[in-house]
């Protein structure tokens, strides 16, 4: 047992690829930042691919694929965000695309960014700041301020409590999720070896990768809508 959780150990660990120095410090690129990177080229290559040479009329099979999945992809998170957010559905697709390619890139031997506990608190709070964000612009600054006195005073230091609650919550239940599934794939590498774990990892690697995505984005969304209300 103690061989197993030190081998699931040195699979949660994140090692530095290469450093650079600056200014005398020295600045180490971590593997999660790494497979992030390739995980934007990849998405970056494939908008290229499939918004090459768009036409109005007698659109090509690429095109029509692209145009299917953007419309399903704003119906799905536009539903969550409602009318009044329909201009921060871009934002939403993106990091819903973003986990997901992430969350999937382990079936290829990579190890998932979003075991690393860096980057998900990074896209947490991104979300957060972007939720503030939202609401400062849809209530201007003596709104918001006035918003976490609602409904009553007394509850103003639990509303302010919340900009900490909200961010870390986001961040830990992908994080929890992620490595929680991880876990137990290489639990069950460990004890049965044969078939049982490639079963499981159709539900762990890529239902339960895209699940969490979502999940994230549903929160975020559910966030933004509240705090323009």
């Amino acid at each position: 047992m103690e061989k197993i959780a030190e081998e699931i150990l040195e699979q949660l660990q994140t090692e530095n690829v290469f450093s650079f120095n600056i200014g005398g410090y020295e600045i180490g690129v971590s593997e999660s930042v790494v497979v992030s990177w390739i995980v934007i080229a990849i998405v970056l290559i494939l908008s290229l691919i499939l918004t090459a040479n768009l036409r109005v009329r007698n659109i090509s099979r690429r095109q029509a694929l692209a145009e299917f999945l953007v419309e399903k992809g704003e119906g799905i998170v536009g539903d969550m965000l409602g009318e009044e957010a329909k201009e921060y559905v871009p934002y939403l697709l993106t990091v819903l695309i973003f986990i997901s390619l992430s969350d999937l890139i382990g079936m290829f031997g990579f190890k998932p960014p979003t075991k690393d506990l860096n980057v998900t608190a990074a896209l947490a709070l991104m979300s957060i700041i972007l939720v503030q964000a939202a609401a400062i612009r849809k209530k201007h600054i003596g709104g918001w301020l006035k918003g976490f006195t609602h409904p009553v005073a007394i509850v103003t230091p639990i509303n302010i409590l919340e900009l900490a609650i909200k961010p870390l919550s986001l961040c830990m239940r992908l994080f929890g999720n992620v490595v929680g599934a991880f876990v137990i794939m290489e639990l069950l590498k460990c004890v049965v070896p044969a078939v049982l774990p490639a079963v499981f990892s159709l539900y762990f690697d890529i239902f339960d990768g895209i699940l969490q995505a979502y999940v994230f984005v549903f929160l975020t969304g559910m966030y933004i809508k509240e705090a323009i209300e």
